[in-house]
């Protein structure tokens, strides 16, 4: 991009900061100033670069700043009924929709008087309004998920899982360190008079089934498991990202406080939020406080709480140190030893048809240095290959024509050409850091 796209973006980014700080402190005619002004930035620069690949973007982030200042408006009087404005997401026009050289935006827009005075009767009754939530906390938290929910619908995938123990192979020592902080507590809680652990973190080479064991420990206490992948909270936009993880942690407290049950917020790739980079700008420094801010609060004030975090990391080292205290359960994920191996093996080949030369103890030999997921691709390359072979002798229409059954020089061929995904540089890595910081 040229320089005068870039002060335009810079613009938005500027009023739209300033903006959210003054909604923060209740400055309402002068946030909803800022929000134009940024919208409006916005605007121009769509208008100005319409195939610009970041224009749909641009669109939606103006519609949010207005749809914001619409509800400014709304919750302090500001709009007589028939003076609201009556637009979306979906008036908003893609200027590369309908040809590469469109140029129209809905005039609706930026049509929105922006307002310089809030009436005091206003105010009171949305002040009214607080003390009537606040009278009835548990209408205020239905209220809080459901908006939460609606903000968060693309970041947050909330389901109760269905995993259990025997499905996490190996790992008794991070088993049993997660069983320890979080199933024995959710069943017998007047055993831990000085509180439990509510922040784990699971580091170790990937696809070794860190995922996996904090799915299964949902699974066990009959909780949600909330998982989040931490590089979908960040923004550009400055502001966003913090508001993200405040957004995130509320909505995790209110659904606990609704539903009285536990939840599990499990934060892969924790180290793209947290983790130190060179060059760092005021916004990441304002995410790190942010999350240090809502640990805190999950860890220290509300003592009774089933609200726990997990956060897994391929790269512990990045870390801060600040985050790690915050993490009393620190717990090496390793890789499969010869015993997982096996049970892996026999897990997987109980699929397949295969000949007596194929041996899980043969196989478990053959495959020192592979994790659980390498595992199972060896497996599934193995399939492949005679399924390979079965379609080159022609398209097989008759579904009673197989596959031949697979031997053990199916599988020590896969192993030629598909070698470990983690290297042993990588393992002795681990193994330092481990020694230096785990805690189980």
């Amino acid at each position: 991009m040229t320089l005068a796209p870039q002060e335009l973006e810079n613009t938005a980014s500027k009023f739209a900061a300033e903006a959210i700080k003054l909604d923060s402190q209740g400055s309402h005619s002068s946030a909803i100033n800022s929000y134009q002004r940024a919208s409006e930035a916005l605007i121009k620069l769509v208008q100005i670069y319409p195939e610009y690949k970041l224009n749909r973007v641009y669109l939606e982030r103006a519609s949010a700043y207005q749809n914001r200042i619409k509800a400014i408006q709304m919750a302090n009087g500001l709009l007589e009924e028939d003076r609201r404005p009556n637009y979306s997401v979906a008036d908003l026009k893609d200027p590369l929709a309908n040809g590469a050289h469109s140029t129209s935006i809905n005039s609706k827009l930026i049509s929105t008087t922006v307002p310089h005075k809030i009436n005091n009767p206003s105010v009171n009754n949305n002040h009214n309004i607080k003390n009537a939530l606040r009278d009835n906390p548990q209408s205020q938290n239905t209220s809080t998920v459901q908006e939460l929910s609606k903000e968060l619908e693309n970041l947050i995938l909330k389901e109760k899982p269905k995993v259990t123990w025997s499905e996490v192979i190996g790992l008794e020592d991070a088993k049993r360190a997660i069983r320890e902080s979080i199933v024995y507590p959710t069943k017998r809680a007047d055993l831990f008079p000085l509180g439990w652990p509510r922040g784990i973190l699971l580091f170790g080479p990937p696809g070794c089934g860190k995922t996996l064991l904090a799915a299964a420990a949902a699974a066990e206490i009959h909780g949600y498991f909330i998982n989040i992948d931490a590089a979908s909270m960040m923004s550009k936009w400055l502001g966003e990202a913090e508001k993200n993880i405040s957004k995130l942690f509320t909505f995790a407290r209110a659904l606990h406080e609704k539903e009285r049950i536990p939840i599990l917020l499990f934060i892969d790739e924790i180290d793209s939020l947290l983790g130190t980079r060179n060059g760092e700008v005021g916004g990441e420094v304002r995410v790190k406080n942010q999350f240090l801010t809502e640990m805190d609060g999950v860890n220290g004030k509300s003592k009774d709480s089933f609200l726990y975090v997990i956060g897994a990391t391929n790269k512990p080292w990045s870390l801060e140190s600040g985050f790690l205290r915050r993490f009393q359960k620190r717990i090496y994920v390793t890789l499969p030893d010869m015993a997982s191996r096996k049970n892996l093996f026999r897990q997987y080949t109980a699929k397949l048809a295969q000949d007596t030369s194929v041996k899980v103890d043969d196989l478990a030999k053959l495959s020192e240095s592979y994790s659980a997921s390498d595992i199972k691709d060896i497996c599934q390359s193995a399939q492949l290959k005679v399924v390979n072979e079965l379609f080159e002798k022609g398209e097989p229409t008759d579904d009673t024509i197989l596959p031949r059954e697979l031997n053990l020089t199916d599988f020590k061929e896969m192993f030629k050409v598909r070698k470990p995904s983690v290297s042993p540089d990588m393992i002795r890595a681990y193994l330092r850091w481990s020694e230096q910081f785990k805690a189980l």
